[in-house]
């Protein structure tokens, strides 16, 4: 899957300056894309590393920035600093943000994320099996918020700078919406 998503990431970046397409057939997208109200988000899979199980489950409570992403692409790699400060941010409010890696080799990852000194922990996806099916991913890299309910409250295809402000205002609603009765 690797070489011929490398070809139509390449292509997509150009043609989106903002997303890496994950298949030839599916159309690009450009901007952030806000889905209405979904069903609570079940998601089970593994921690880089520790190769420990997560699941979104326990996260009920907080709200949750889920990132799918790949080191491939490169909107990708510069959407994680830009979560990783949201969780500076806004973490002591309940904010969780989790980057979910669908590379197929994990052998790539000790040195990816040294390198761009991730610091936002990682789950794994391998060759976006779960990511494609229960998520819907077309685009890399696809960001879900999720109420402190498990609900997927907004979706975000592709990636900008300049897509900070519209995080933000989902974000502070989002955690406004549970501290009142925390």
């Amino acid at each position: 899957m690797r070489g011929s998503v490398r070809l139509v990431a390449f292509a997509a970046v150009l043609l989106l300056g903002g997303g890496c397409l994950q298949r030839a057939a599916l159309p690009p997208l450009a901007g952030p894309v806000s889905s209405p109200p979904a069903e609570l988000l079940a998601l089970q899979v593994a921690r880089y590393g520790s190769g420990e199980p997560f699941d979104l489950a326990a996260e009920r409570g907080n709200v949750v920035l889920l990132d799918v992403w790949a080191t491939w692409c490169e909107p990708c790699v510069e959407a994680l600093p830009l979560y990783a400060h949201l969780q500076e941010t806004y973490g002591a409010r309940g904010l969780r943000v989790y980057a979910l890696n669908v590379d197929e080799d994990e052998a790539v990852l000790p040195a990816f994320l040294q390198a761009h000194r991730v610091k936002l922990p990682v789950l794994r996806d391998p060759n976006a099996a779960l990511s494609e099916r229960l998520l819907k991913v077309k685009v890399m890299p696809t960001s879900f918020l999720v109420d402190r309910r498990g609900v997927v409250r907004h979706v975000h295809e592709g990636f900008s700078e300049t897509f900070l402000p519209l995080y933000e205002r989902e974000l502070e609603a989002l955690l406004s919406e549970g501290e009142a009765a925390r």
